[in-house]
């Protein structure tokens, strides 16, 4: 009943605007858990993106994937992603699995062309639709985001200066790409501030390589550290995207624009960091503690992602709330909120969040939240951020199942946020429900699993001499 009582409530407010509110999506890149101030950060500056927090509700609890790609396939989809096959970046032999017990899932590289796109439902909706920065589903073609529902669409990554853009786009020489995306954007709000508009701003930053604008780091530099959060230059590109976020929310107050606008916060994955605890040599830039490890991990530290949603007369300001949530769950919010009709023949897997932004200590429908890997992620020296492995979330309670050797850990997130104490030996009957709702969960998705390598039956005896190094993406 209160669910429904929320409904009801959400549902008067938007029949009572002027018009479908605007939809604001920020996405940064890479950028962690804690890596902005209201999420604990002391040495990272983020007073925008901070406002944005004491204006909105913060979900503490909210996942994307382990890294780029697969993140951005769920978000446009809806899906998980044995629906889209997009499970990692690039194609299997991007690490040495073939030194593993288990053959790879292959990955799909773009995302496939009938899948419609949240800006296609929203388009539909009567929306205008406008896309710039990281895509990363299909750059070219027919699968460019400018074909796949986005009226205005400018693509651009792998540099922070000296950047690319397509279709190319005349820029100032030396101008950073974080501004650049940022004019954009705010000229598209110009643009359309008759509404309504759904705006996708998806940052390269804080994305290697790490450069920043000059002034910012030498804002940093003899600044004490705190908390594994320590390098100028990356806090320089996280300054830059607070910049961004700060330009946006200055942009809708000066049109009016902001109490009719829904604007949220997120990042792509976990930081790069955490990785020495875990025995890993991944070149830790940042530090995702009290999460373990970080981006291509399956702990937290990989998964769980700043999340601030500023909706004015439906979000309690300052708020947050602690119900899980993932990834899948952005399209059907959308569309909720705009009124869209969903697409027909496209299963969503997620489920609306507007109930919890109108009330933080609502509940949603489902039990559990999943996520399924059947790959390998690896890292510096021979080492791997993660092996393929499956999950499931549900309330306080965390079952991983690693594929190559059927080892489960449990972890009381609650109690441990840290996943450090696994109590699978000490609570076999939770293992058994949580593993029994997995495997229903990965039997109806028809999630394919990785197959076992038939080139060996154990690993290779190392090799003596230098290793190559295995670059995190």
């Amino acid at each position: 009943m209160k669910v429904l009582f929320s409904l009801l409530l959400l549902t008067s407010f938007i029949q009572a605007a002027d018009h479908a509110p605007n939809i604001i999506f920020i996405l940064a890149d890479d950028l962690g858990y804690t890596d902005v101030a209201c999420f604990g950060s002391k040495y990272y500056e983020t007073p925008n993106i901070d406002r944005l927090a004491s204006q909105g509700m913060k979900l503490t609890r909210h996942h994307h994937c382990q890294n780029c790609q697969p993140t951005r396939a769920a978000l446009m989809t809806g899906q998980y992603a044995p629906r889209t096959g997009v499970y990692t970046v690039g194609g299997i032999g991007r690490f040495d699995w073939k030194s593993r017990p288990l053959r790879p899932v292959d990955n799909t590289e773009n995302l496939p062309l009938e899948k419609v796109t949240i800006a296609q439902t929203m388009k539909k909706a009567g929306y205008a639709t406008g896309m710039f920065g990281k895509w990363h589903l299909g750059q070219g073609g027919a699968h460019h985001p400018g074909r796949r529902g986005f009226d205005e669409a400018i693509v651009s990554m792998g540099r922070h200066f000296d950047f690319v853009t397509k279709p190319e786009v005349e820029h100032p020489k030396g101008q950073y790409l974080a501004d650049f995306l940022t004019d954009k954007a705010v000229d598209f709000i110009r643009r359309h501030k008759d509404g309504p508009f759904f705006l996708y701003l998806p940052h390269y930053a804080v994305h290697s390589p790490h450069q920043a604008k000059e002034d910012l780091v030498a804002k940093f530099k003899g600044k004490a550290t705190a908390g594994g959060h320590h390098d100028p230059t990356y806090a320089a590109m996280i300054a830059s995207v607070d910049e961004s976020v700060g330009r946006v929310m200055k942009e809708l107050d000066e049109l009016k624009l902001a109490d009719n606008t829904v604007l949220i916060f997120s990042s792509d994955n976990g930081g790069v960091g955490g990785y020495a605890r875990e025995g890993i040599q991944g070149g830790d830039i940042t530090d995702n503690a009290p999460l373990r490890s970080g981006k291509g991990s399956l702990y937290e530290g990989g998964t769980r992602v700043p999340f601030i949603v500023r909706w004015p007369g439906v979000t309690k300001a300052g708020a947050a709330c602690d119900v899980p949530t993932i990834h899948v769950d952005l399209y059907p919010t959308f569309a909720a909120i705009s009124k869209a009709t969903p697409p027909e023949g496209q299963t969503l897997d997620g489920e609306s969040l507007a109930p919890l932004f109108h009330d933080p200590a609502a509940s949603l429908k489902r039990e559990a939240i999943y996520q399924h890997f059947p790959g390998y992620l690896g890292a510096g020296e021979g080492t791997w951020r993660t092996t393929p492995v499956g999950l499931i979330e549900a309330g306080d309670w965390k079952l991983m199942e690693f594929f190559e050797d059927g080892r489960l850990e449990l972890y009381n997130l609650k109690d441990d946020i840290g996943e450090r104490k696994n109590l699978a030996a000490e609570n076999p009957d939770k293992v058994k429900e949580l593993h029994a709702k997995m495997l229903a969960w990965r039997e109806g998705i028809k999630a394919p699993m990785p197959a076992k390598n038939a080139s060996q039956t154990s690993p290779e005896p190392k090799k003596k001499g230098k290793k190559k190094k295995q670059a995190v993406e």
